[in-house]
């Protein structure tokens, strides 16, 4: 038996009989005043009284039962010595009156509280955290809604559980209403848990070996509705299916093995996704830069569960193409092989051009990039959530760079770890904690222009205190390690800059690091941020939420990329406000550079951004 029996004395406190009426309600047929009740309790006798009679037939039922109605919501709140004043007036036109005075009188309290349960759900640790959690407590005012719902937890715990023959035994409350006080019997019997039997698929064009993967319980598991709703997560990741439902067929239960049947309906063969947008503070001069994207899909290319995505972006300078082949190999979502072929053109840094007259630097643009890329790419996810990429890209590069025309090629093989844990599912996590470790490798032996080793590190700390205050941290670290004299032949994608929404915002993307002077053909000074080898940039920042949808930042983001001879620590401040949208948060930030540089004076930028931090 489990139990909890506490004896409590009666309260002496008499309770008020509250003249204020509670509701005072009308229409052309009867007028309704209660006075002597008032919150929860009030709410509850209105709601047992129910709507205001619309025909004379229903004004006299609605007379007629409305003091039985009035105790039986006193007696569900726990009042059973409560007394009710009638006053009934008739009239020959207009609405008639009704009005009642209510006087609580003294609740009635829990004093016995008898929980048994027998079968194998008295072993379940999830029963048993049910049962620590329980808030009613003997001394608690009676309140059948509450017993109701306790009746109700226990009931679906063990459904949930797989205890399908369970049934109460006992549930009653014992009411003594020259006491005041009542006893409350739950008896459970739970019978035997059910196992979950084989799980067919209906519905699909997959080989069937790869389906059978994605189950992530055994045959003759203990039955759980969490079993079949990782079942539903599984299938939902791979993207193959539009509709999916997970069917316990208990009504062809073998023994205490309970079949599942897994109905699915595959998403249309090709979509198309148009996306229009535009970057705000991630140009130089701090200009609107449009962006036009089209997504074009195959989640089931065929039985084998091979997939596509491809995406062709465009904007005024930086358009891009990529197209990525998807494998299932040992597993379809833990172990894929992924073959990427790209195109694209980026902007990086700042280049200016020195005038005379003014003597001063002025903006003429940046430095342009061009890159051609096929890579291979395998991806497992490990065990505690760690997920490792290792692979093979080989890719062509063409930029100028003080006046001098480059196109190396690099034959990269690299691996990458990285783990993200979160307190919460939700869009907008209240914690949680990203680590991202790679490491890369190329060298002329193995077809690239010149030897080089590229570490990177980031990490992001998210925190939530007493509900409202919420701190976000991040750290990126990276390194090229090369010869002083390759760094030419190192392409601006491979190299480090600092700048933009997702690092030192106050200044525009990709456009801080070490600089390089050199004259043009027209005999003129030329200066160019062209990145650095190494990059360190790290960022605080404190969020209070106004509502549960809304809330204020303030952010404090320093750091940069740099050369062994060229280190400057750059800082940036700045605010914003951040909306919690149904679709992730959408923030509004302006950010102010507190560091005039050699190719940047003191900058302001406007940063909106949306999605999620983690």
């Amino acid at each position: 038996m489990i139990s909890l029996i506490r004896a409590t004395t009666h309260s002496l406190m008499l309770i008020s009989v509250l003249l204020t009426p509670f509701a005072a309600l009308a229409n052309d047929l009867l007028t309704l005043n209660i006075k002597g009740v008032k919150g929860s309790l009030a709410r509850n006798v209105e709601a047992h009284l129910g709507a205001l009679p619309d025909s004379e037939v229903q004004r006299r039922a609605f007379i007629f039962n409305a003091e039985d109605n009035i105790n039986a919501a006193m007696h569900s709140m726990g009042y059973y010595n409560s007394k009710i004043k009638q006053e009934f007036i008739t009239k020959d036109k207009g609405p008639w009156l009704l009005n009642y005075v209510i006087t609580p009188g003294l609740p009635t309290t829990v004093r016995w509280i008898d929980i048994q349960v027998g079968g194998e759900l008295r072993d379940d640790v999830l029963f048993e955290q049910w049962l620590a959690q329980l808030s009613i407590r003997p001394g608690d005012r009676l309140n059948h809604g509450v017993y109701e719902k306790l009746k109700a937890q226990l009931l679906t715990l063990s459904l949930a559980r797989g205890y399908f023959d369970g049934k109460f035994e006992k549930a009653e409350i014992e009411v003594d209403r020259d006491y005041n006080s009542a006893k409350i019997a739950l008896h459970y019997n739970s019978g035997k848990r059910y196992h979950i039997g084989q799980v067919t698929f209906t519905g699909h064009t997959l080989q069937p070996e790869i389906l059978q993967e994605l189950i992530p319980f055994d045959i003759d598991a203990p039955y759980s509705t969490g079993n079949l709703g990782q079942l539903n997560r599984q299938l939902l990741d791979t993207g193959y299916f539009s509709n999916i439902k997970v069917l316990p067929l208990v009504e062809q239960v073998d023994g205490l093995l309970v079949p599942i049947r897994v109905d699915l309906s595959p998403k249309p063969d090709h979509s198309i996704e148009l996306g229009l947008g535009v970057d705000i503070g991630n140009t130089v001069d701090n200009s609107i830069e449009p962006r036009v994207r089209v997504t074009w899909r195959t989640p089931q290319i065929n039985s084998y569960g091979h997939s596509q995505e491809t995406t062709a972006e465009w904007a005024p300078d930086r358009p891009k193409f990529l197209t990525t082949y998807t494998i299932p190999l040992s597993h379809p979502l833990d172990d894929q092989l992924k073959l990427r072929v790209g195109m694209l053109r980026d902007k990086y840094g700042v280049t200016q051009v020195y005038d005379t007259e003014d003597k001063k630097f002025k903006n003429t643009g940046q430095l342009e990039s061009s890159k051609m890329l096929f890579a291979v790419i395998r991806q497992q996810r490990l065990g505690h959530q760690w997920i490792l990429n290792y692979s093979a890209e080989v890719m062509k590069e063409s930029y100028t760079q003080s006046g001098i025309d480059y196109d190396p090629r690099f034959v990269l093989l690299g691996a990458n770890v990285s783990k993200t844990s979160r307190g919460d599912n939700s869009l907008d996590p209240k914690s949680g904690f990203l680590q991202y470790y790679s490491l890369e490798f190329a060298d002329p032996s193995l077809g690239s222009e010149v030897r080089l080793a590229r570490f990177q590190a980031k990490f992001k700390w998210i925190e939530t205190f007493f509900d409202k205050h919420r701190f976000v941290s991040r750290l990126d670290l990276a390194a090229n390690l090369t010869n002083e004299n390759n760094l030419a032949e190192i392409p601006p994608s491979l190299r480090y800059f600092a700048g933009g929404d997702q690092s030192i915002r106050g200044y525009s993307y990709n456009e801080l690091g070490p600089s390089i002077d050199s004259v043009n053909d027209d005999g003129d000074l030329v200066r160019e941020v062209v990145g650095g080898r190494y990059l360190m940039v790290g960022s605080i920042e404190y969020q209070y939420y106004v509502t549960p949808n809304w809330r204020v930042a303030t952010f404090v983001d320093a750091g940069n990329a740099f050369d062994v001879n060229q280190i400057e620590a750059i800082t940036s401040v700045g605010a914003g406000v951040h909306w919690i949208s149904p679709i992730g948060p959408v923030k509004f930030d302006v950010g102010v550079g507190l560091k005039e540089t050699d190719t940047i004076s003191r900058p302001w930028r406007i940063h909106i951004t949306m999605g999620a931090e983690l």
